[in-house]
């Protein structure tokens, strides 16, 4: 996989040579192709290994996050993919920037894109690193090529970080997105083999599956209805109730707003020449990723049923093998050790592949945010030359690259689903509002664009930070300290409203108002009339 990546990256790479073929790969992607490489981009480790491994240990709890992430896609097809494409040029600033003083709102949006792109890329990495360990057998107290399990899985990491780097680096957009492609393929045609192949185990029965799996769980039924994981009801405690229920809530509005602020979702929409392709690829992208959340059903049962809750958390305690396990227990039962083992490699190499193409993704998001927002605009003036900003965002990527690679090594404890939900709620809190606004409010200026990123980015980083999810706990983040006072493990619930109020209340509060430019953005939204060469001012 590797290997057949890395030979697609060099072709692209020959054939980038503008901040364009960089930036969105020239913008001649159809709709289907586009379709899959989107479906590509959120089917990642989070999808296929987090949600697996979720539902696994969960149950109906944990088909909650497939059912959030497909649900998703309706805001953004609905109110962001056209207009967005018409809008802009590269980045979600460039839609943001349009009616606006261009460096503090582009200096806002590239700071929102890299923490976002952060949080989501250490769910792919800590998925890389327990999927290594898996696949090459390290366990913990052995040794591997003569470093303990903990050294052999932070190698790993670094590996996955240092190709994600090269690939963007060398192959930009055309590389990533072709990537993308073949991934999607591969992934969608690995799940439903392992579907075919669960569901073949039990007579094509999925009563009978869940029956087992039920069983299997430890809890009996409870598995196989709410409560298990999520709006747990505690007797004789009505505030704690209260809170695990507003937990749910919580992580249902990050995951339902959070894709359609995803910045390395709303830059693919740049790589099609137009609107109209720009709706098929969402909706080539929703009936695969509807598809293959289908899929995970079948395999997050499977894996609770044929390879066990204690076996799955013994080879990682949040579930991130359950998908690469059940492959070899149905090799096993269909073939034995033989087809188990190939299964295994199978399965293991799609899940790589996705982990790979999402990652890149996401630095190409990143890269780009820093070159064409930051460097170019901001600190250039729009004065930068193609060649420069694309030099730029290639540094960018190797810099991006490292923060990543860091702080994945201390995230490996985390379910890689719980991870992205994180990243959405950071999305939806910074992002989202500020986009909505832009498009539809005639009053929106630059003090409520810039308030509304900052804001959403802040209430929701921090609020994390005094969640169960970074301290207080042996699974937190950081184990040793307790600062842990904010009783909702996805802060979606507060700094989602608190984003948008920001961004109201910085809007009321300046006198900046253009009503002229704003009919040029609803004319250039709903047209794409002049969206090739954003104006600087």
């Amino acid at each position: 996989m590797i290997a057949i990546t890395l030979v697609i990256t060099v072709w692209a790479g020959r054939q980038t040579r503008s901040a364009t073929d960089f930036h969105s790969g020239g913008r001649e992607f159809s709709g289907m192709q586009n379709g899959f490489a989107i479906g590509s981009d959120y089917m990642s480790a989070a999808s296929f290994l987090g949600i697996a491994g979720m539902i696994a240990l969960a149950g109906y709890d944990g088909f909650l996050y497939s059912i959030g992430f497909l649900v998703a896609w309706l805001v953004a097809l609905l109110l962001v993919a056209e207009l967005l494409r018409n809008s802009g040029r590269f980045t979600m600033a460039d839609v943001l920037s349009y009616r606006m003083r261009q460096r503090p709102v582009r200096t806002a949006a590239a700071v929102s894109t890299i923490t976002v792109s952060i949080f989501y890329l250490l769910a792919q990495m800590v998925g890389a690193g327990a999927l290594i360990a898996l696949l090459l057998g390290i366990q913990p107290g052995e040794t591997y090529l003569g470093m303990s399990a903990d050294a052999a899985k932070i190698a790993g990491i670094v590996v996955v970080g240092v190709l994600m780097i090269v690939y963007v680096m060398f192959g930009g957009m055309k590389g990533t997105t072709w990537v993308q492609i073949i991934k999607a393929g591969m992934l969608m045609g690995g799940a439903f083999l392992l579907t075919v192949m669960v569901l073949a185990s039990y007579n094509f029965n999925l009563g009978s599956l869940m029956t087992d799996a039920a069983d299997a769980s430890g809890v009996g039924q409870a598995f196989l209805e709410p409560g298990l994981n999520f709006g747990k009801e505690v007797p004789g405690d009505a505030w704690q109730t209260l809170w695990n229920k507003l937990d749910l809530i919580s992580l249902g509005l990050a995951l339902v707003l959070g894709t359609a602020g995803l910045p390395h979702i709303l830059i693919r929409f740049y790589t099609v020449p137009d609107s109209r392709t720009a709706r098929k690829s969402v909706n080539w992208g929703i009936g695969l990723i509807g598809s293959f959340y289908l899929m995970t059903l079948v395999l997050g049962f499977g894996a609770a049923a044929m390879v066990g809750k204690e076996a799955i958390t013994a080879q990682n305690a949040a579930g991130n093998t359950a998908a690469p396990q059940l492959a070899e227990a149905v090799g096993a039962h269909f073939g034995g050790s033989a087809l188990a083992a190939v299964m295994l490699a199978v399965i293991a190499a799609v899940a790589f592949a996705a982990i790979l193409s999402t990652v890149a993704g996401l630095m190409i998001a990143s890269s780009s945010s820093l070159a064409h927002d930051f460097y170019n605009s901001v600190l250039r003036r729009g004065k930068a030359t193609e060649h420069e900003e694309v030099r730029v965002a290639r540094g960018s990527a190797l810099a991006v690259g490292c923060v990543a690679i860091g702080l994945a090594i201390f995230a490996q404890s985390l379910n890689v689903a719980f991870l992205v939900a994180l990243a959405f709620a950071i999305a939806a809190s910074a992002n989202l509002p500020t986009l909505l606004l832009s498009l539809f409010w005639k009053r929106f200026n630059t003090q409520g664009a810039v308030a509304g990123i900052y804001g959403g980015l802040i209430s929701a980083v921090g609020l994390v930070i005094f969640s169960p999810v970074f301290s207080g706990s042996e699974t937190a983040l950081v184990s040793s300290i307790d600062i842990n006072w904010f009783p909702l493990g996805n802060p979606g619930l507060v700094s989602i409203p608190l984003g948008l109020l920001c961004a109201v209340v910085g809007t009321l509060m300046s006198k900046e108002n253009d009503p002229r430019r704003f009919a040029e953005l609803q004319v250039r939204a709903l047209t794409g009339a002049g969206a090739e060469k954003a104006p600087q001012h």
